[in-house]
């Protein structure tokens, strides 16, 4: 099948999902999920994407990313840093440890419980930060403690990746050498967007006017071309290129993208003023509509299509994929949630919201069930599959425990 076909397929999908959405008050999300489930299940999308899509999938997830940073305030995301360190950790510790035990007692392999563990640790930001935004609660100081702690979070799997996968696969032992490379380069990333924001989009001024050639260059000459034409454009150029930085880095895109899109301020904007147009409203009306309704949704979409049906595998690992969700479930939600209140100093509801918001599992577990049981053939069927249906739950949980703890308590909560 033509990978414009499949293109279309999913679009058609988005469109059947959005309809579902519409007539049962959930989150386009889940039935994002939901049908790309169901598609590849039926054969009409393959198991294994072709690269086209792949790659359509991933400026999905940049594009994202990048409009739920632009829309973001700096200022707030640098504020909620100190307060979410603790959810970042013990968020991150205690899935780690319900996975691994619950792993170790299923199957007894120390290598495969490693691995196991890894893959449910790191949060699946950009379902949560999308369901929160279809709930208007994505500018609420919750939405803001769950992305400072994912990106703290993704800090700490990259490092436990490079650190767990060749100690398990036995190629490398625990090297002080390898989790500080990690670290440093995350940092080296940060250093980079901080200087990139001071230097690309102000006006020359401070310090960094006096810098040669680089002190009289600023990107608000390409925002504002042509009467603002290509102010899209230059914005889609800068999130690409930051997530491919980040890429290089270590990251995931996305982590890139939405740096990209925190650094750029609504001051930015401010040319052209006989035009009598609000350059910064038009640029991030257009950036939404392409990341929420149009590209964005691929990948939700190619995301529900990791989960295919075995049904005899299916249903002997169904007790064991139950029993791990419940765990995962609780485990991630009590840690969460009681570090935002003690560590954070967060309010109970937003602190019940940023429990219920880590609950997501998406890019890096693939990544790393992928090494372990593709790879290296460490993990078993058995175990993948229970990892499969674990990560698919967990995810449909996102946005159902988002809408309902938003029903309960009221949007006045989160504010």
């Amino acid at each position: 099948m033509h990978d414009l076909s499949l293109l279309a397929i999913i679009w058609l999908g988005v469109f059947a999902a959005s309809f579902a959405a519409h007539h049962t008050r959930l989150t386009p999300v889940l039935w994002y999920l939901f049908f790309g489930a169901i598609m590849v299940n039926l054969g009409w999308l393959p198991e294994q994407m072709p690269v086209f899509i792949q790659d359509f999938s991933e400026l999905g997830i940049i594009l994202i990313m990048f409009a739920l940073g632009f829309e973001e305030n700096t200022g707030n995301f640098l504020s909620s840093i100190k307060r979410s360190w603790g959810i970042a950790f013990f968020g991150a510790v205690v899935p780690f440890t319900v996975a691994y035990f619950a792993t170790l007692y299923f199957w007894g392999d120390n290598n495969m419980a490693l691995l196991c563990g890894l893959a449910m640790t790191a949060t699946a930001v950009s379902l949560t930060m999308v369901s929160l935004k279809t709930e208007g609660l994505s500018k609420t100081p919750a939405a803001t403690g769950i992305m400072t702690s994912a990106v703290l979070d993704d800090i700490a799997s990259l490092a436990l990746v490079a650190v767990m996968v060749p100690m398990a696969t036995g190629e490398a032992s625990l090297s002080f050498a390898g989790i500080a490379l990690v670290v440093g380069k995350a940092l080296m990333f940060f250093v980079l967007i901080t200087f990139l924001g001071a230097w690309l989009f102000p006006a020359s001024e401070g310090w960094v006017a006096r810098i040669p050639f680089i002190g009289r260059f600023s990107l608000r000459q390409i925002l504002s071309m042509a009467r603002g034409e290509y102010t899209v454009l230059a914005l889609l150029l800068v999130a690409v290129l930051v997530a491919i930085t980040g890429h290089h880095f270590g990251f995931h895109p996305a982590v890139g993208a939405y740096m990209a899109g925190l650094v750029i301020k609504r001051e930015y904007f401010d040319f052209h003023p006989g035009e009598q147009i609000d350059f910064h409203g038009q640029a991030k009306q257009i950036i939404d509509n392409v990341a929420f309704s149009w590209i964005g949704p691929v990948f939700f979409v190619s995301l529900g299509t990791k989960l295919v049906f075995d049904f005899d595998v299916f249903i002997s690992v169904l007790p064991q994929g139950l029993l791990l969700f419940v765990g995962l479930f609780l485990g991630q939600v009590l840690s969460a949630s009681l570090a935002a209140r003690y560590t954070g100093s967060f309010d109970w509801p937003a602190s019940w919201m940023i429990g219920f918001g880590m609950l997501g599992r998406a890019e890096l577990a693939f990544v790393v069930m992928d090494i372990a049981y593709v790879q290296y053939h460490i993990m078993t069927v058995d175990a993948f599959y229970t990892l499969m249906l674990c990560a698919f739950l967990l995810n449909v949980s996102v946005p159902l425990t988002i809408r309902w703890w938003k029903k309960k308590y009221g949007e006045a909560a989160y504010t």
